[in-house]
């Protein structure tokens, strides 16, 4: 499985606002109004993942969520993680 390096990333972040490459992963943080909204959020997400049996790491403290991606049997970005967070961005 091919994973993107730090340089080979950057065309595929120009299409996913606001998502960084951290330590052979991609992340973005999340602000919603209020706990339950966050909440929601992560719940869409988890669904998702399950449905694309990809599982980001979720971190969540009231109002914030941040998810980082990355392909962890690949020890690095691959194409799943891309793909997951092309399809969180169209949740928001």
């Amino acid at each position: 499985m091919k994973t993107y390096s730090e340089e080979s990333i950057q065309t595929q972040l120009k299409d996913l606002k606001n998502w960084k490459f951290i330590n052979n992963g991609i992340e973005k943080n999340f602000k919603f109004l209020d706990f339950t909204q966050a909440l929601g959020f992560i719940v869409q997400v988890g669904v998702m993942a399950e449905k694309s049996n990809h599982h980001p790491e979720l971190f969540n403290v009231y109002n914030k969520v941040t998810i980082r991606l990355t392909t962890h049997d690949a020890e690095g970005v691959t194409d799943k993680d891309i793909d997951l967070a092309k399809a969180i961005e169209k949740i928001q």
